[in-house]
């Protein structure tokens, strides 16, 4: 097992790492944030419990301990223990994606759960206190707690630090692909900090993107048990056979390393893949994606109620925003616009107007400065937009009453970028699956880029949402939607 083995660091796009970064063995930053995060959780339920206790058991100072010092002290125990059980604390989820919110929410239900069976048994009349109020308290403030780490986390990574060393192992071009993705997005944690290729060599002789070339696909496990990486990325390669890939993963036992390999496959991801064991074979089984159903009813009553609420919340921004369109420039407050929704359906689209009256006149003489990707048309200082209209598009504002078209069942308030006719009359067969679902007041689009995307990565980005689409996807797209709008990023 490596014990603080040293990794040799290379120059990245954001600079060379400290030297302090460099004399620290890679995994004791994953040791200190894993202990950061159990102490945090037990602080969180502990105060958590006392404040309830406190709260209520002072109006029996007397019979305090009999009635609620056990259960507050058991409640405790109880959230914690689930925490371990359910490997809430394993470093693999802390700080990646949505798993370690899906452990941490499993984990407070299985409390609840034990809870209410542990309180039917001992006929407790007091157990409800700690089943609709505590635990839920603490699944409130663990879940705000777990999120600020993490930004604390995102951010150490964007300055190069908390990093995971990759050695990528796979043709140039699919690691090349990989590098680009890991320094683009570097709140993922990976840095790819060595390649190994079919001949031991890059695409420019001993580097590949200025990470260095160490050796063949056939010495992978060597230069992981001797360097001490923490990921093996595995990318596709006509090397890569199942035997060999075997053979890989038993070599690697008794390092530290993780072995992840990237499947020449669909890009099927989330909910609907599973690996499945038939006649002694793992199998990669993908489900079909699901456009009815269950789930897809709970998203359309989520859409109806949310939308209700939140035309409720900005009824007063909106009138105020209305106000101003109407005294910047002339004509009506609102713009209506065709598009396509669900299946190929048309329906009118509401907006705050941003332009100057006849704009979509004026758009063929501006052909030359169309700066969108693909079929969209953009340009990043359009004339025809308006003083009020450049501040309602950074902020995203003038989509405020597309609400009433997710009220009235023509949008979502998740789903794909809703296309113009026009643009949809050019789609192929594979981008037309853009319209299995309805589109989106916000998306995977949104929250990564916007206009600033290009058109393959958009239309990747919304077939994607559609192949995978779940209630779990939805509530981090929302949530990030917020903090997308209020830094404006791509918005012109």
């Amino acid at each position: 097992m490596r014990q603080g083995g040293l990794v040799r660091p290379f120059p990245s796009a954001r600079g060379r790492l400290t030297d302090e970064a460099m004399n620290q063995p890679a995994t004791d930053w994953e040791q200190r944030y894993r202990r950061t995060v159990i102490t945090s959780d037990t602080v969180v339920t502990a105060c958590v419990v006392a404040a309830i206790g406190n709260f209520f058991g002072a109006r029996d100072a007397a019979n305090w301990h009999e009635k609620w010092g056990i259960l507050a002290f058991g409640t405790e125990l109880l959230v914690l223990g689930s925490l371990w059980v359910s490997r809430a604390w394993a470093p693999a989820v802390l700080g990646q994606g949505a798993e370690e919110f899906r452990r941490l929410g499993r984990s407070l239900f299985t409390a609840t759960v034990v809870l209410a069976l542990g309180g039917i048994a001992l006929t407790s009349r007091n157990i409800k206190l700690w089943i609709f109020v505590a635990i839920p308290a603490i699944a409130l403030v663990a879940m705000t707690e777990r999120y600020l780490l993490r930004l604390w986390l995102h951010k150490q990574r964007k300055e190069g630090r908390c990093l995971r060393p990759v050695l990528a192992a796979g043709s140039p071009a699919t690691v090349r692909d990989l590098v680009s993705r890991t320094r683009k997005f570097p709140h993922l944690g990976w840095r790819v900090e060595a390649v190994c290729t079919t001949d031991g060599h890059g695409l420019e002789g001993d580097q590949l993107d200025g990470v260095p070339v160490v050796g063949r696909l056939a010495d992978v496990a060597n230069h992981v048990h001797r360097d001490g990486y923490r990921v093996v990325a595995v990318t596709p390669d006509p090397h890569w056979s199942p035997d060999k890939l075997q053979r890989l993963a038993w070599n690697l036992e008794g390092s530290d390393a993780e072995m992840v390999v990237a499947p020449v496959l669909m890009e099927v991801a989330g909910p609907r893949l599973h690996v499945d064991a038939v006649l002694g074979i793992p199998l990669l089984r993908v489900s079909m994606p699901t456009f009815t159903g269950g789930r897809r009813a709970v998203k359309v009553v989520v859409d109806r109620l949310g939308a209700a609420v939140l035309i409720l919340l900005f009824a007063p921004l909106m009138l105020v925003v209305g106000l101003l369109v109407l005294l910047d420039s002339r004509g009506g407050a609102f713009y209506r616009q065709r598009r396509v929704g669900k299946n190929g359906r048309e329906f009118t689209i509401l907006k705050f107007r941003t332009m100057v009256v006849g704009a979509h006149k004026a758009r063929a003489e501006l052909a030359g400065l169309d700066e969108g990707a693909g079929l969209l048309f953009k340009v990043r200082r359009d004339p025809r937009v308006t003083r009020v209209g450049a501040v309602l598009r950074r902020y995203s504002l003038d989509e405020l009453p597309q609400l009433f078209n997710v009220l009235a069942g023509s949008m979502s308030l998740v789903g794909p970028r809703p296309p113009l006719p026009e643009e949809s009359a050019a789609y192929g067969p594979d981008i037309r699956r853009r319209l299995l679902v309805k589109p989106g007041l916000t998306g995977l689009w949104q929250i990564s880029g916007r206009s600033d995307l290009s058109w393959e990565e958009a239309v990747r980005l919304d077939l994607r949402y559609v192949e995978d689409w779940s209630l779990a996807l939805d509530t981090v797209i929302l949530w990030k939607t917020l903090r997308a709008v209020l830094y404006g990023q791509g918005a012109y």
